[in-house]
């Protein structure tokens, strides 16, 4: 089977999380015998904004991890649209996409005969309703959304009739434990500061707590402010700007905790939406506390697979009782890397998608010598 995706970069994860999810998808899709191209606008934002800061290297440094991905570009003003979708079977289509695009992805599908969907990875479904009223979607069998709260308020709205809900999840081939026996401090947070999304919730959940504590930490994202910067440089937190996600799990591997500090939205309007780093996280097996999120769709056991702290003191002691006691680390390392290999694994979200595209027709035929279920 043929699938073409049309997303913001698969090259680039400069402040682009969903190349996380895309990458690790991508990979189980071709080692299933599938056919996958993503195409992605040149001179992307994030992809941009990496080659300003790091050059050509990380380019190739990438590369080197994913041989296998090979990346397509268009040109937005003047897309090849025959090149592009000319035999697909399935094609996929991005958020992060224009308006003008989605439509006219829509509007070609009558000539090329596709299967379309669309898949929605943030929160404008309530945060930016009005963008999100604009979107034409007379054309696409269905849209992929990553939350149960997400799919009912497409149904709701009657964007599209059907919604599938697809959760992000690990890519276990890459995201697993290293042995490190020499830790290089106590917590390590890897994430963007981004637009005043969550700053409160750091400083309560994260700055505060390492301060306080006097723990030996280190911060990695990009889009910090002054402010930021000062605020961590005050409780001795030392900071190391971004880090290429293939190189996650040999930092987390250096450190004994990490926490998830989930972004404003997502706590406000989408209970049952963790974003993609717990998943990562628990994958590489490093004992992980999260300040309040709801888990109302129950991907996870928290209190078994994480800790959970309702505000900054019990963040200090719940990442006390980590570090103090090694077997309460170790057990909260093995129960959060159990759940996500048996349920959240790029694995278990290609049988989804396939399974979806059943649904939507496709022809027996077009999915025949293709391994399903692997695992």
């Amino acid at each position: 089977m043929k699938i073409v995706m049309f997303y913001h970069s698969l090259v680039s994860d400069w402040n682009h999380g969903n190349a996380h999810f895309l990458r690790g998808i991508v990979k189980e899709l071709l080692s299933r015998g599938h056919k996958v191209k993503t195409y992605e606008p040149l001179n992307s934002w994030s992809l941009t904004n990496l080659l300003k800061d790091h050059g050509q290297q990380k380019i190739n440094e990438y590369k080197e991890y994913y041989p296998m991905l090979d990346a397509g570009f268009y040109n937005p003003d003047n897309p090849d649209y025959d090149e592009m979708l000319y035999g697909a079977d399935v094609v996929i289509v991005h958020e992060w996409n224009s308006h003008g695009f989605i439509k006219e992805i829509g509007k070609l599908k009558a000539k090329y005969g596709y299967q379309l969907l669309f898949h929605d990875t943030h929160h404008r479904a309530v945060s930016e309703v009005k963008s999100m009223r604009q979107y034409d979607f007379s054309n696409y069998d269905g849209a992929l959304v990553f939350g149960k709260v997400i799919r009912d308020i497409y149904l709701e709205n009657n964007w599209i009739k059907n919604v599938w809900v697809w959760h992000e999840a690990a890519d276990t081939t890459l995201f697993s434990p290293r042995e490190q026996n020499q830790k290089e401090g106590d917590l390590v947070w890897i994430g963007n500061w981004g637009d005043d999304e969550r700053t409160e919730e750091l400083m309560e959940f994260l700055i505060n707590p390492v301060k306080e504590l006097g723990l030996k930490a280190k911060v990695y994202g990009v889009r910090y402010p002054q402010k930021a910067l000062d605020a961590l440089a005050d409780a001795g937190i030392e900071y190391g700007g971004w880090l290429p996600n293939y190189k996650v799990p040999d930092v987390f591997s250096r450190y004994k905790v990490t926490v998830h500090v989930p972004r404003g939205p997502y706590v406000k309007w989408l209970p049952g939406i963790p974003t993609i780093r717990p998943f990562e996280a628990m994958a590489c097996g490093i004992p992980l506390v999260s300040s309040p999120w709801q888990d109302a769709e129950n991907l996870f056991k928290p209190g078994t697979d994480f800790l959970t702290a309702s505000n900054g003191n019990e963040m200090k002691k719940q990442l006390h009782r980590v570090l103090s006691d090694e077997a309460v680390a170790a057990q909260l390392s093995k129960n959060g890397r159990d759940t996500i290999l048996k349920r959240h694994t790029c694995s278990h979200r290609a049988d989804e998608l396939e399974l979806v595209i059943r649904q939507m027709g496709i022809e027996k035929s077009v999915m025949e010598n293709v391994q399903l279920n692997p695992s």
